[in-house]
């Protein structure tokens, strides 16, 4: 399935599992589960916008966005972040009316029912959406992934919460876990916008992928003397390097784009979408600090 359709079904499924919460709600009148529809209102939406970043991100590049239009996916995930905070305090604000007005529930077994199978409805998609987000390396799906495995959490809380409620009969109980389960999503929602602003902030890659360029450049580099100043950056699936290559004065241009050659196509196996900028300089350029010792 292609990133595309994962998004348009991300829409679909999150308008079910809204009807289901909906319908939880209104058979027994719980505030925390009414918090738990509010937060997959947010999942509808940001499934949309999800879709629309991955629409742009797939445009080429063009005249007037030359490397390309990646950085849309990390867009969406800063919004995505944002609404999960929105949700969290029409969560807190739902909470404080059942504290200070709180009643017993209906049919509170029943609508627990209802409400975990749109639990585990949106745990399976939660999983499908970041492990294929991550083999496709796109920030929107994992996002929107993570979104959903803070519904998830959502829900149990509440399940937690209702249960407990039923049991002693204290129903300040249901608005109280509405407020931690509130609190959880604040925490995620801005781990979401940190990471994703990571992204648009080009941040280099992480030690272990870079480790693995370095490794490779050192590989292909045969008849080249050393590589320095390696630059990294990524844009949602699109990982940018930069570094210059140190080759004898006696190289010919021939030969040193025969160097190149070959250490761009050895790093385009490991990453299949790096963009390559390799810059050649003679040997007088060589540095005695920060370099890629070639063999």
């Amino acid at each position: 399935m292609t990133t595309i359709k994962l998004a348009i079904c991300s829409i679909f499924v999150g308008f079910f599992v809204l009807g289901v919460k909906a319908l939880a709600y209104w058979m027994t009148g719980s505030v925390a589960l009414l918090s738990d529809a509010l937060e997959s209102t947010v999942n509808v939406a940001t499934a949309f916008a999800a879709l629309i970043a991955i629409q742009v991100a797939a445009k080429p590049a063009d005249a007037n966005h030359p490397y390309g239009h990646n950085k849309a996916e990390f867009f969406s995930a800063v919004l995505e972040g944002v609404m999960i905070i929105v949700a969290a305090l029409l969560i807190l604000r739902e909470a404080y009316r059942g504290f200070m007005e709180p009643v017993g529930l209906d049919a509170p077994i029943e609508g627990l029912l209802v409400n975990l199978g749109a639990t585990v409805i949106n745990g399976v998609w939660a999983w499908v959406l970041i492990s294929r987000g991550r083999k496709r390396q796109s920030p929107a799906l994992v996002a929107d992934g993570k979104h959903l495995v803070t519904d998830v959490l959502t829900s149990v809380g509440v399940a937690v919460g209702v249960l407990l409620a039923v049991a002693t009969g204290w129903w300040i109980l249901d608005p109280a876990l509405a407020v931690l389960v509130a609190v959880n999503i604040l925490w995620s929602g801005s781990k979401i916008i940190k990471e994703s602003l990571s992204g648009l902030m080009d941040e280099a890659v992480s030690e272990k992928t870079l480790s693995s360029i370095r490794e490779i450049i050192a590989a292909e580099a045969d008849g080249a003397m050393e590589a320095h100043d390696l630059r990294t950056r990524h844009a949602g699936s699109v990982i940018f390097i930069d570094f210059h290559l140190i080759v004898p004065g006696e190289t010919t241009v021939f030969r040193a784009h025969e160097i190149c050659d070959r250490i761009e196509n050895g790093l385009r196996d490991a990453l299949a979408d790096a963009r390559i900028t390799i810059h050649v300089e003679p040997e007088h350029k060589s540095k005695q600090s920060g370099i890629i010792v070639l063999d």
